[in-house]
């Protein structure tokens, strides 16, 4: 008996998940950003340790200042939102790294998807682990020692037309060995 599913609404979001850098510049509610937050709590961790942390800004000053910092971060100057996903090394496990970032890491990706779902666009502009970069937003965001920013990621309604890429190719598949 063939108990496959037909692809659904699930993977359909996942595959037009897209990078967008241009934004309307509407502002972004209050619930839909905690929605957010929510989508990126509700990823696997291990040891379910949930090692992370959001900063959900609003704030335009803030916001450029991030942008003004930030090398692959200058979308920020339209974006109305972000979230900078941090990971809470208190909370990392055994040894000082932990899984921090895959953790983080999935926590993000839930988040862009959730994103997508809502109509919003995103995109994961990387902080860790350049020195340069966590610094800025250290600095900027007034974090304590065991908060790590992982990245930042410009939240909005998309302005323009923005599209999925196609990333599937079979040369990286290997079956069975490589």
């Amino acid at each position: 008996m063939n108990t496959s599913k037909k692809p659904g609404k699930t993977l359909d979001n996942i595959l037009s998940r897209k990078s967008v850098r241009n934004f309307t510049g509407e502002p972004v509610s209050n619930e839909l950003l905690e929605e957010l937050a929510r989508a990126g709590m509700a990823a696997p961790s291990a040891r379910n340790l949930q090692p992370w942390a959001f900063i959900i800004i609003t704030e335009r000053s803030v916001l450029d200042a991030l942008a003004e910092g930030l090398p692959y971060a200058k979308m920020l100057f339209e974006a109305p939102a972000a979230i900078v996903v941090c990971g809470d090394l208190s909370k990392s496990g055994d040894s000082p790294q932990g899984y921090w970032v895959q953790d983080c890491s999935a926590a993000t990706q839930n988040i862009l998807l959730a994103a997508e779902a809502m109509g919003l666009g995103t995109v994961w502009t990387g902080v860790y682990p350049r020195d340069e970069r966590v610094k800025v937003v250290k600095d900027t965001l007034h974090l304590p020692d065991h908060i790590i920013p992982l990245n930042v990621i410009p939240v909005g309604y998309p302005k323009g037309e923005h599209h999925p890429k196609d990333k599937f190719t079979t040369e990286n598949i290997h079956w069975q060995k490589w």
